[in-house]
């Protein structure tokens, strides 16, 4: 009796952390989150395209970076979806053209904030004192795992 009290005691305590772990980590992938934001009309600087960073880290649709009327740039997302994950945000990378997360983590890079959903049109302001001359990219990345979800190299429009 004590012996099956003990192994039971000891699955709770190793179960309920790594089940609260493995929620957190996987029910995004459940769930997706739709936003829908009139994007503003303004010069675009340069726009780009998401691709799928690996098999399990998947990205479509257009970026452009836009020079605002009233001054100041934001990163326009359309078309956009994303495989949602935890702790999703939107940086501008100085890589060029990132194909894995050290593409990203060893190069310059700016965040814009948290994703605001995985699915759908959004804008993020990129600060004032942004260089935005010596970022080539925008990606989609986990903070918490250090992952890259979606890149998109930025070119001048055509």
């Amino acid at each position: 009796m004590m012996k099956t009290l003990a192994i039971f005691i000891a699955g709770a305590l190793v179960g309920a952390p790594a089940g609260a772990f493995l929620w957190y980590a996987f029910s995004p992938l459940l769930f997706d989150d739709v936003v829908v934001e009139a994007l503003v009309q303004a010069e675009v600087v340069a726009t780009g395209t998401f691709r799928d960073a690996d098999r399990a880290h998947q990205g479509e649709g257009t970026v452009a970076l836009v020079a605002l009327p009233g001054g100041g740039h934001e990163i326009q997302l359309s078309e956009f979806q994303v495989t949602n994950g935890p702790d999703l945000e939107v940086w501008l990378s100085a890589h060029p053209d990132p194909a894995s997360s050290s593409d990203v983590a060893d190069n310059a890079w700016v965040g814009l904030g948290q994703l605001k959903g995985n699915i759908g049109d959004q804008a993020y302001s990129i600060p004032a004192d942004v260089n935005i001359s010596e970022f080539q990219s925008v990606v989609i990345w986990c903070e918490q795992f250090g992952v890259l979800f979606s890149p998109a190299a930025l070119n001048p429009p055509s």
